[in-house]
């Protein structure tokens, strides 16, 4: 795209279906690599990821060439896959249906990465639950609980 130029940053986080501690932890990195190279594939900069074991934070500078729901798709289906392949999980893996995607400016490139690479310090005060909610109300999104992921408490 010629004479194209864009500045678009965002926070996308997606669940393990009924947000089950599916992720483990000894494998994290491996998944990392496997989504980060899903993520360059489709030509788009992966500027942050952190994998929790039941939901995944991933911070991408996209480029207009891909729109976010497309780009998710292939990141949540190729990566689900990819745990199934190495059977990390008995039985079925799946990512819940759906996605957040919050957007950020270029100033706050730093506090985003920062937040994500501290997910496992954050979530020993907060619930991923209660960020979800934050983020949604933070960002001023209309929603309704219901229509949210599976909650298993």
């Amino acid at each position: 795209m010629a004479n194209t130029y864009t500045q678009i940053y965002i926070h996308f986080v997606f669940a393990v279906k009924g947000r089950l501690n599916l992720i483990p932890k000894k494998h994290k990195e491996e998944l990392h690599k496997y989504i980060t190279g899903i993520t360059s594939n489709r030509n788009q900069k992966l500027l942050a990821i952190n994998c929790m074991p039941n939901h995944t934070h991933i911070f991408i500078g996209l480029k207009p060439n891909i729109c976010p729901s497309d780009l998710m798709r292939d990141i949540k289906s190729g990566s689900s896959k990819f745990i199934k392949e190495k059977k990390w999980v008995k039985g079925r893996f799946e990512w819940q249906e759906g996605f957040g995607g919050f957007s950020y400016s270029h100033s706050q490139l730093t506090n985003v990465i920062q937040y994500i690479n501290k997910q496992e310090e954050h979530h020993k005060k907060k619930s991923f639950k209660e960020e979800y909610l934050e983020f949604l109300r933070i960002f001023n999104i209309d929603f309704d609980e219901k229509y949210l992921f599976d909650w298993i408490e």
